[in-house]
């Protein structure tokens, strides 16, 4: 557990790995981590606090790293629940203690703590805004729908660290060891996917300074190769290509849509392709198999019909896509029925709500089982997809 960002700023976060659910739908099987710091200077000022499962022990982690002081702010960037849960018990323990947040996150207070009266303990900032703690100064920057509306980060111009809410955070807690890019990409498409527009206003914001550390609410303090990290992040939010690849997402009932999936995915290795993945919708997880959409430029999309629609693994899958502003990508459909075939009409229905979606036609059509007459529309449509 890292415990000194610098010689005056302390981490006081604590992992949760008993959770199941991140925001009761995500699977995480390392947990998470709530992260929260505390800058020493002649003021002294936490940043955030953690969800109220784990008040008591970060609770003990601050007065620990107080021993004895009484902090003076406390630095909201982000309401959610997993970030402002214990402020109640924070007031309790020091009820001077001055609220700092955007001007959107102070009205949204009183939404989530009724009982409490803020008026004499917040002060809202602006975009530019700064606080000074004696030595340091801190700067503000407003960061709307990063994920939410209210959202701000703060700039250390001293130790040159960026405090960056949930931009960059990561699935999984501190006590893993465990590369960061997979589980902060999954992270990423399924909880700021849709704004990848305010995504790149906040990377523009922090082209403009002297960055060393980036320390986010949830995952590891980055401190090395931080382009790397900017450099992905600029590729999600632009809804750019991560790898080239194909990634077949299937939907099967009875496992003939399954088969065609797998006899697809052989097809296209043998023909050359560089990277094919497949997930069975009804039983992979659905975040993953969000975040393998956006990493890949070429999507294949095969379900079983069900009730004159789509299998409905198959609807959650696509409007998950949807509601995550999926774009600029290549997408075939397969579609099997035994009597009225209808899952690719609603496929396609719902692929063209999306921005900038080629769709590769034509639908293939499946009729209960593959045969070796279908083979040949396989063969095509593989050729289709790799552009021969």
């Amino acid at each position: 557990m890292r415990n000194n960002i610098t010689d005056t700023i302390q981490y006081i976060g604590v992992d949760d790995t008993d959770l199941d659910l991140f925001e009761s739908q995500y699977i995480i099987p390392n947990g998470i981590s709530y992260n929260s710091y505390v800058i020493f200077d002649e003021h002294i000022a936490i940043m955030d606090t953690v969800d109220n499962r784990k008040c008591a022990e970060w609770l003990e982690n601050l007065q620990t790293a107080l021993n004895g002081k009484t902090p003076d702010y406390l630095i909201v960037q982000h309401m959610e629940p997993d970030h402002t849960g214990s402020i109640t018990e924070l007031l309790a323990h020091y009820p001077a203690l001055q609220i700092v947040a955007s001007e959107r996150a102070v009205k949204m207070l009183p939404q989530f703590f009724e009982q409490v009266d803020f008026s004499q303990n917040t002060i809202a900032v602006k975009e530019g805004d700064t606080l000074s703690l004696g030595r340091r100064i801190l700067q503000f920057f407003m960061a709307p729908m990063v994920h939410w509306p209210e959202v701000m980060c703060t700039y250390d111009s001293t130790d040159k660290i960026i405090f960056s809410a949930d931009a960059f955070g990561k699935f999984g807690a501190l006590s893993y060891d465990e590369e960061w890019a997979c589980e902060a990409r999954r992270y990423y498409f399924n909880i700021c996917g849709k704004y990848g527009g305010p995504v790149q206003t906040l990377l523009k914001k922090l082209a403009t300074l002297d960055i060393t550390t980036i320390c986010p609410l949830h995952g590891p303090i980055l401190t090395e190769n931080l382009d790397y990290y900017i450099g992905l992040y600029d590729t999600w939010s632009k809804y750019e290509v991560e790898t080239s690849g194909i990634f077949i997402a299937y939907a099967s009932i009875h496992g003939g849509t399954a088969a065609v999936a797998h006899k697809l995915a052989e097809i296209l290795r043998a023909k050359g392709a560089p990277k094919v993945s497949l997930t069975d919708l009804s039983r992979d997880d659905m975040a993953e198999a969000v975040e393998d959409a956006f990493r890949m430029d070429r999507l294949v999309v095969a379900a079983a019909s069900y009730d004159a629609g789509v299998f409905p693994p198959m609807h959650d899958f696509l409007h998950h896509l949807q509601i995550k502003g999926y774009q600029n990508r290549r997408v075939a459909i397969i579609e099997n029925g035994s009597w009225a075939p209808s899952a690719g009409r609603v496929m396609k229905t719902m692929l063209e709500t999306m921005k900038s979606i080629e769709i590769v036609a034509p639908t293939l059509t499946i009729i209960s089982r593959m045969k070796q007459s279908d083979l040949p529309a396989l063969e095509a449509l593989a050729d289709s997809l790799l552009g021969q």
